[in-house]
């Protein structure tokens, strides 16, 4: 028998090893937790504790499910296909595949991305007649999906969305039930309800998986966690809970905003009564002096489980913490680094807090020649030429999905007008029908015309009858006239690919289930009663973001700290690392914002493996205007003796009050610190990247003006503005479209005076104070 604890650390083999009752892995960056995950799996199975079939593995991606399968099926010489693995949404619906009765959906319920579910809920607004510029229908979407992940129906919401919340959620409901349509909170919930409610399924279930395996659980939500404690019996006095195994790392909590819950760790140690964590403190990945630089950050949090990352790796090279004049500058100087660096475009990453700082590292990329690839990107599935093909194709499963209907009814062109469409949905409200039940209802009145797609769709299926999935792609491409439509389009050619390249993935979808290539798309092949093409269109939404362009592309990678978290690169370039930039100023007003900003800096760093540099400019372009900001606080909790300071060591301010950007302001006499020629040269040869000539550091905006004389004339308008308006930097507001925000600058005077608020739904906006001031409202802290 193969010992698969050999090449485990002594810590990973105590977490692998560990007796079969519940435990939390607390496992650091880069400490090996897949590892560990599928060898507790393994060894569960080798040791005869577990069959395959008892064992359920949550991730938080498929990429994550996908590659745990694929070391199992490595390293057990057995079939493993009756093993569940998958995300918390992809079990969920299975679950309700499964039992779709027992859980009031019809068996061919489809599965809503967030931009449909958008549209659902704007014509639900529209039917209500709600006025859009009133209230926001992303505001509406947020307050649903809230409310879902706290397990509340409209019936136990609270209005919070200009007194309309609730009727909205209502009548959106009602819509979804009436479509068959489930969007992802919905998964979760309708799956929990049915667990909750029905005994036969939840003791099923609960008899059935002795063992569950928990990837991320720091990033779990109050609902998953729900779920998680019902699937496991927990609280049941007759019978003890199944095992847990829950790995996960309280200092890389960073989703809060879409409602993680760090708590959770700490409260599964006391629901599951764990007393001793198994930490994994030993890093594969990174230098000494860049885990010495994340411990010594992440140290300033309080409140933390405890663990210190360490290797046996080596020291490396100094941290580069760079103070730059500008954002320019900051780009330039990264450029020169990469190419300065040895080995493939795809070895750097540059990592920025957020998407506004792309631009002028995505310029002197391109002034230069060198390919980079922003991650994260439009996503395969969201394509609009894709989404079509999949908006014909569930109209096949389910021709009574109204979103679907809309997309394509006049997609490609074939002379059906918003007159039509909007007469058809009137005349389905007063019937309380699906636009395609109405058109087929003997009493509807509806535009002729519209029979010329439902005809079109009635033939398309009755040609599709007995047609493998691959081959229904087709007839759609070809069926709906979107290949031609696309092949007559001057660059078209790209979309066409894409199109074909949904046959690709129902290959591979046929082939990762164990489905034949030429099995009937319509006919069940498995014990839910589940088809091929109900799986397919499942996956491809719940799948949605694994097919990212350019995956083996030989370029720089560009993306936000979030989109980094489980990646890891050789070289790592962290841009704009300013206070109200890194950490954000949104998070400046709540201690907890704060420190979870520190954790998302922990988390970049640590994706370093050997090279790590952290920029700061003196000012930079954002949002259209120009910022002086102070050298981030992170940067002050990071050791001397690991660093090296290029441009000059940065100066705190002697006062930390309100300025114009928000909280932070130097006395006019003093200096904004630091020296950014580095040694008196540039390395761009006089001129940089965007054809012009350096200009001094006095007149790089070109107005004439010292820095220190345009700082103190843009902190004397602010103040006037304050006094004619009583708004402040640093104040929270609340706008009746915007919703809360929090004041960034104030400027000019009179009746050009403009309020800068940075809303948490929807970003910056420059307001003028004249339109706003009646509807802009203080917020008591």
């Amino acid at each position: 028998m193969t010992d698969l604890t050999s090449t485990l650390n002594q810590r990973q083999r105590e977490a692998v090893t560990a007796p079969t009752e519940s435990l939390l892995v607390l496992a650091g960056a880069g400490s090996g937790k897949t590892r560990v995950l599928t060898t507790r799996i393994a060894w569960l199975i080798q040791q005869g504790l577990a069959q395959p079939y008892e064992i359920l593995a949550v991730t938080f991606t498929n990429k994550a499910a996908k590659e745990m399968m694929t070391r199992l099926e490595s390293i057990l010489p057995m079939d493993i296909r009756h093993m569940w693995v998958g995300t918390f949404h992809g079990l969920c619906n299975r679950i309700l595949r499964a039992h779709a009765e027992e859980a009031g959906l019809p068996k061919t319920f489809q599965i809503m991305d967030s931009g449909d579910q958008l549209s659902m809920i704007k014509r639900v607004m529209k039917d209500l007649n709600i006025d859009p510029e009133r209230i926001d229908a992303r505001q509406v979407q947020t307050f649903i999906n809230w409310n879902k992940e706290h397990a509340l129906r409209a019936s136990r919401s609270r209005d919070d969305v200009g007194g309309t919340g609730v009727r909205i959620y209502t009548e959106y409901e009602r819509r979804c039930q009436m479509d068959g349509v489930l969007d992802f909170g919905e998964l979760m919930l309708r799956c929990y309800e049915l667990l909750d409610r029905n005994e036969v399924v939840r003791t099923h279930y609960q008899n059935r998986f002795r063992f569950m395996l928990v990837d991320e659980f720091q990033d779990t939500n109050i609902l998953q966690y729900r779920w998680i404690q019902m699937l496991a019996g927990w609280g049941n006095p007759e019978r003890a809970p199944n095992a847990v195994f829950a790995v996960g790392d309280d200092d890389q909590s960073i989703y809060a905003f879409r409602g993680a819950r760090v708590e959770n760790m700490k409260q599964f140690l006391k629901d599951f009564k764990i007393t001793n964590p198994v930490r994994l403190e030993e890093n594969y990945r990174s230098t000494s002096k860049i885990l010495e630089a994340a411990n010594a950050l992440i140290s300033h949090n309080p409140d933390r489980m405890g663990k210190n990352l360490w290797t046996n790796g080596a020291s490396g090279e100094p941290i580069d913490i760079v103070t730059h004049e500008d954002d320019r500058a900051e780009a330039n100087w990264i450029v020169d680094k990469v190419v300065g660096k040895a080995g493939r475009y795809s070895d750097h990453a540059v990592l920025y807090r957020t998407n506004a700082q792309s631009r002028a590292l995505e310029s002197a990329f391109q002034a230069r020649g060198i390919p980079y690839r922003i991650y994260g990107g439009l996503r395969f599935f969201e394509r609009a030429e894709v989404k079509h093909v999949m908006a014909y194709m569930r109209l096949l499963a389910n021709p009574d999905e109204d979103t679907s209907f809309l997309r394509v009814v006049n997609f490609p062109t074939r002379g059906i007008g918003a007159k039509s469409v909007d007469t058809l949905q009137t005349e389905a409200r007063r019937l309380g029908l699906s636009l395609w039940g109405t058109i087929a209802s003997a009493n509807a009145q509806y535009p002729a015309r519209l029979a010329v797609f439902t005809d079109m769709m009635d033939a398309m299926r009755e040609e599709a009858r007995g047609l493998s999935l691959c081959e229904l792609v087709k007839l759609v491409i070809r069926r709906s006239g979107l290949e031609a439509h696309y092949r007559a389009e001057r660059q078209g050619d790209d979309k066409l690919e894409n199109m074909n390249e949904i046959i690709a993935a129902a290959e591979g979808f046929c082939q990762n289930e164990g489905i034949s290539l030429s099995h009937d798309a319509f006919e069940p092949y498995d014990e839910t009663g589940q088809t091929p093409l109900l799986g397919f269109l499942a996956q491809s939404t719940l799948e949605a973001g694994d097919k990212n362009e350019g995956n083996d592309v030989d370029a720089v990678q560009l993306m936000t700290v979030h989109a980094a978290k489980g990646l890891e690169f050789p070289y790592v370039y962290l841009a704009g690392v300013e206070d109200g930039v890194f950490p954000h100023f949104s998070a400046k007003k709540d201690p907890k914002g704060e420190f979870e900003e520190r954790r998302l800096m922990y988390v970049a760093i640590t994706r370093a493996q050997k090279y790590l540099a952290i920029c700061h400019c003196e000012s930079r372009m954002m949002y259209g205007e120009t910022r002086f900001n102070q050298p981030s606080d992170f940067l002050e909790e990071i050791p001397e003796s690991v660093v090296a300071r290029i441009g000059g060591r940065p100066k705190k301010p002697a006062y930390r009050g309100d300025s114009t950007y928000g909280w932070e302001r130097p006395s006019f006499g003093g200096s904004r610190g630091g020296n950014s020629n580095y040694g008196g040269n540039n390395s761009y040869g006089g001129s940089n990247s965007y054809g012009e000539g350096r200009r001094s550091k006095d007149d790089w905006t070109g107005s004439g003006l010292s820095k220190k004389d345009r700082q103190f004339t843009a902190s004397v308008a602010a103040r006037k503005a304050e006094g004619a308006y009583g708004f402040a930097p640093g104040q929270r507001v609340h706008h009746p479209k915007f919703e809360y925000g929090t004041v960034v600058a104030l400027k000019g005077s009179g009746s050009d005076a403009r309020i800068v608020v940075d809303f948490v739904k929807v970003g910056q906006k420059e307001l003028l104070l004249e339109l706003v001031k009646t509807r802009l409202g203080k917020v008591d802290d």
